[in-house]
């Protein structure tokens, strides 16, 4: 058996984790690979929204196994908040929730450390979270950090307190106030009791285990394409590897063991923080656009940038991950629009026209260039099959299938689990 994966196509928020509800009762494992608590995965059904961070988005199934990898870096204080929001689903989790022993800990210090370095930015600033996520990776590469199988051994407190000390003479330089750490420091440590009673396990074997006992296992990535730290629109990025090759690193499965590969994006396109975003739009439009798709973080609440969507964007994630299935999100957000414009290819200010991402593309000094198709200007809510769509929804859909010559499979109209329309 192989493993697919399951990854967003832009800048986050495209909607992986209710792809991953609607998906799950086909798989038997759902494996988060990489990110931390900054990821918000939104699930609705049965008139309930809930969002999840670090628990992987088959959780509401009870017959499904999910494991948390160790590409993840975990809090386990928001891990704790997050367990015990999930008690009045009745979820077993002692049955069916595991956690890789080599997953990265995030502890108060990282997340003093993320805030004195944003902070020392100023205007330059990349939008971090503030969890903490990309001192702990830095721990991670610099070989200095904790792990969850760390929280086992008996001299664990020692090498808690040797990490806070590299962290505090690091604080010191940036003069960073200590005063809240007491108090961080407290419910951090009610969490790693509560972490301890979990299971923790060397998830590589689990993973592999169950693919050779041929279950089906589904990897699912947190953020977006192109927010990843080697092929994103870097340094405005996360700090891992959000593509499809990092489920391998993430979970310990070889790249010959990966089977379909699902491409998640947005109708249009939104992105959360700094950095470069080709089809932004500053007026009423994008306005519009973050009204009628709700555009505000999940875990942040912090209002998305709105654009239309960027096909030279979501080729290259296509072609970097080897996407073989496309899910696309949101249609219904476009309902309101007569007209709807497609980034085709970029202006670069000598004038030439590209539909590639180049090195020189992170910067600000690209123009897209659009085409412009009408719109289906209604609403979707009554939608029950690809063939009631709208003509000028089933033209968009064609386009883009044109374009980036790979199939999409769902379409997805709505927030609840309902709302997705299969091909």
């Amino acid at each position: 058996m192989k493993m697919d994966i399951l990854l967003g196509l832009q800048w986050g928020d495209e909607g992986k984790g209710k792809v991953v509800d609607v998906l799950a009762p086909q798989y038997d494992v759902v494996a988060r690979f990489q990110g931390g608590p900054n990821a918000g995965h939104t699930l609705e059904f049965d008139g309930i929204k809930h969002v999840l961070h670090q628990i992987p988005s088959g959780i509401f199934r009870e017959n499904i196994l999910n494991i948390i990898g160790n590409g993840v870096v975990l809090d386990p204080v928001i891990l704790k908040k997050e367990i015990e929001g999930l008690h009045k689903f009745n979820i077993a989790f002692k049955k069916n929730l595991f956690v890789s022993k080599k997953a990265t800990i995030i502890i108060p210090t990282h997340k003093l450390l993320d805030a004195a370095y944003e902070k020392s930015k100023g205007d330059k600033k990349i939008g971090s979270t503030l969890k903490g996520i990309g001192p702990t990776y830095q721990d991670k590469i610099g070989r200095v950090a904790l792990r969850v199988g760390d929280i086992l051994a008996e001299d664990f407190q020692e090498k808690y307190e040797a990490l806070v000390e590299k962290h505090k003479t690091i604080l010191s330089f940036y003069e960073f106030d200590l005063a809240q750490l007491p108090e961080l420091e407290q419910a951090f440590f009610e969490a790693v009791e509560f972490f301890r009673t979990l299971n923790l396990v060397d998830s590589e074997y689990e993973v592999n285990d169950h693919l050779n006992a041929g279950r089906k296992v589904l990897a699912e990535g947190a953020q977006g394409s192109l927010l990843d730290i080697d092929f994103g629109s870097y340094p405005f990025v996360t700090s891992s590897n959000t593509m499809a090759a990092g489920a391998c690193t993430g979970l310990g499965v070889a790249p010959s063991k990966i089977g379909e590969v699902y491409g998640i994006f947005k109708a249009y396109c939104t992105r959360v923080g700094s950095g470069p975003f080709p089809t932004e739009l500053f007026d009423n439009t994008g306005e519009a656009m973050r009204k009628e798709g709700n555009e505000f973080g999940s875990t942040t609440g912090r209002p998305r940038r709105c654009g239309w969507i960027d096909l030279p964007a979501l080729k290259y994630s296509i072609m970097i991950n080897g996407v073989t299935q496309l899910f696309m999100m949101k249609a219904d957000v476009l309902n309101i629009f007569e007209k709807i414009n497609i980034c085709t290819h970029y202006e670069l200010p000598d004038g030439s026209r590209v539909d590639r991402l180049t090195y020189e593309l992170n910067t600000d000094n690209v123009k897209p260039v659009y085409k412009t198709v009408p719109g289906w200007h209604t609403s979707l809510s009554e939608v029950a099959s690809y063939e009631q769509f709208p003509k000028e929804l089933k033209d968009y859909v064609k386009l883009l299938e044109d374009e980036l010559e790979v199939p999409i499979k769902m379409v997805s109209v709505g927030p609840d689990r309902k709302q997705t329309i299969m091909r």
